[in-house]
């Protein structure tokens, strides 16, 4: 277990549900990974990230699939991409698998 935060701390994270709308792959990754586009609805529009899920999910199933996602980090460059969001999973070594609602919500839902 990490250090402590405070509920003020953890506030500050803005967590949303998104759609995945488009997968590419990225071969340029140092791990193997894909290019996602996530949209977040109408107040954040769509995100771009990567993300090291290859190993549990295919390009053409993830394509309409809910996630969940930081999505009020700063940009960060991977490779020649520039990430926009943090998609959440469970991670065991290099095995990925995506936070997910467990029904259909409006993309752009906060978590809390």
């Amino acid at each position: 277990m990490k250090d402590t935060i405070t509920r003020q701390d953890f506030s500050k994270i803005d967590m949303r549900v998104g759609t995945i709308i488009d997968v590419l792959d990225f071969p340029e990754a140092r791990n193997p990974s894909y290019k996602l586009h996530v949209d977040f609805g109408d107040e954040i529009g769509i995100k771009k990230t990567s993300a090291q899920i290859t190993e549990k999910y295919k390009k053409e199933k993830l394509i309409g699939l809910q996630i969940t996602a930081v999505v009020n980090f700063p940009k960060k460059q991977i490779a020649n991409f520039m990430s926009e969001c943090l998609i959440l999973g469970a991670v065991e070594n290099s095995s990925v698998v995506l936070l997910q609602p467990q029904m259909k919500v409006p993309n752009g839902l906060k978590i809390s």
